[in-house]
């Protein structure tokens, strides 16, 4: 049993990692075949693509994928730690699957992700919540299948969670969510320590994937077919730095682009990574996708400041505006946290002029989160629950008036649209602009997902667009 440890987690260090190539144990192959799993994924893209991950290692002991978690004779919830919110619903769940499993003697449940790395997370489940069989951390994901093995074999709750990050496992075997775009890991962990996000302690620090194992992943995912990659990170544009002197995302995006696969997205950003080369690359090449996530927090530089974000307003705007007068048609979405501790009437006003100036296509708003075990939990909080409620909703009042009028401007226009299936409206299909925009469209013609092709813009919503293929 190995628990979850912030001290040991917060360690950063110069010590070596090694590229090992992951290799399957065939003693457990096809042992479990006839069982079912269901699987469910909170948070980001990275739980996502790890999902994908976890169904290989399942499908390679023998289970068999179901929708319905109330069929299934294995449970997996790959959790996320960035808010209280993606806590209360993992939990939530663990409480059915309680009831669950009065019903059911057999069945097998299992937690992972950023969850796991919490130490009062799995100090709650080994205490009120014993039926769960096993708990799996972020660093050793890769031996999810001997874990389940032992705990079955044993009939023992295994917590098997390192807090050191440990070598870079490649070639983890990986069933795609679909046939015509993949996510890829570029680097894993930040270095950052935001004084709210517990990031840093549950995925450790940065280390980069070498750039032949990237550039080998995107060929064989352009050979089988694949039109769209996005390339993944806590920290995505500090890609490189902890490997070469000289060699960063700006390269690898230029050398993915020559490969002339129709689409590339990256996230997430720092805007402190965030460098001219980058902007450079992204303006040069059209099959780079002109869509920037570039989260800013707060719009007070004294906040900003207790947030330990490494950037002042005046310097995010510089590199906002930088972005917006280089790439040709780009839009530019955010996060923002509104409530910090501290934050007064006059700090939140600083953030509603930032939006005023900026003009996002689209941002993630959000109420301030205590995580356990990072410094801004410690920080003296007056603001009201009522008045942080108050001022999101006056924030998101501005921000949904710019994603309207920034839509509006769409309207007329004709959009290169992937298609991802089949719309909620009748008789329509949806899909995605080189924005990143979501485009719900009639078309007299038969198509299907993960084509490309022309949409001509109808009308334009807060949240979406619509549109006809002529």
């Amino acid at each position: 049993m190995h628990l979850p440890d912030y001290k040991e987690a917060r360690t950063r260090d110069h010590r070596d990692y090694q590229r090992i190539s992951y290799e399957v144990d065939s003693a457990v192959q096809n042992k479990y075949k006839g069982k079912t799993f269901f699987i469910k994924t909170y948070g980001c893209q990275m739980n996502e693509h790890d999902s994908e991950n976890i169904e290989a290692f399942l499908s390679y002991l023998g289970f068999s994928k179901v929708d319905n978690y109330l069929k299934a004779d294995l449970v997996w919830l790959n959790t996320c730690s960035i808010r209280e919110n993606a806590h209360n619903k993992a939990f939530g769940m663990l409480g059915r699957l309680k009831h669950l499993k009065n019903e059911k003697k057999d069945l097998l449940i299992g937690l992972s992700g950023c969850m796991a790395q919490e130490v009062s997370v799995v100090e709650t489940i080994m205490r009120d919540y014993p039926f769960v069989n096993f708990v799996v951390g972020t660093h050793n994901l890769h031996q999810l299948p001997s874990i389940i093995d032992k705990a079955i074999v044993e009939n023992q709750q295994q917590i098997e969670v390192f807090s050191r990050e440990g070598d870079l496992i490649e070639g983890l075997p990986v069933v795609r969510a679909n046939s015509y775009k993949a996510y890829v890991n570029i680097i894993y962990g930040c270095d950052k320590f935001c004084t709210y996000c517990i990031v840093p302690y549950t995925r450790g620090r940065e280390r980069s994937r070498a750039k032949e194992d990237i550039l080998k992943e995107i060929d064989e995912l352009i050979q089988d077919g694949y039109k769209e990659v996005t390339l993944l990170g806590q920290n995505v544009n500090a890609y490189g730095k902890d490997l070469y002197e000289n060699y960063h995302l700006g390269d690898l995006l230029e050398e993915i682009a020559l490969k002339n696969i129709p689409r590339i997205r990256f996230m997430t950003s720092h805007p402190w990574d965030f460098n001219d080369r980058m902007i450079e690359v992204i303006a040069k090449y059209p099959n780079i996708m002109p869509s920037v996530h570039l989260p800013v927090q707060s719009g007070s530089s004294r906040i900003l400041k207790l947030m330990g974000r490494r950037y002042t307003r005046e310097s995010y705007l510089e590199l906002f505006h930088k972005i917006k007068d280089t790439i040709p048609g780009v839009s530019i979405s955010t996060d923002i946290i509104v409530g910090f501790p501290g934050e007064t009437e006059e700090d939140f006003q600083e953030t509603l002029s930032l939006v005023h100036e900026c003009q996002y296509d689209n941002a993630f708003t959000f109420i301030f989160s205590t995580r356990e075990g990072t410094p801004a939990c410690k920080l003296p909080d007056n603001v009201s629950l009522e008045e942080k409620e108050e001022r999101l909703h006056r924030l998101n009042e501005v921000v949904n008036t710019y994603f309207l009028e920034n839509n509006k401007k769409l309207e007329g226009q004709v959009l290169k649209v992937m298609v991802e299936g089949v719309s909620d409206k009748k008789d329509m299909y949806y899909g995605y602009s080189e924005t990143n925009k979501l485009i719900n469209f009639s078309s007299s013609q038969e198509v299907k997902p993960g084509d490309i092709i022309d949409v001509l813009i109808t009308s334009a919503k807060t949240w979406s667009l619509d549109g006809k293929v002529e």
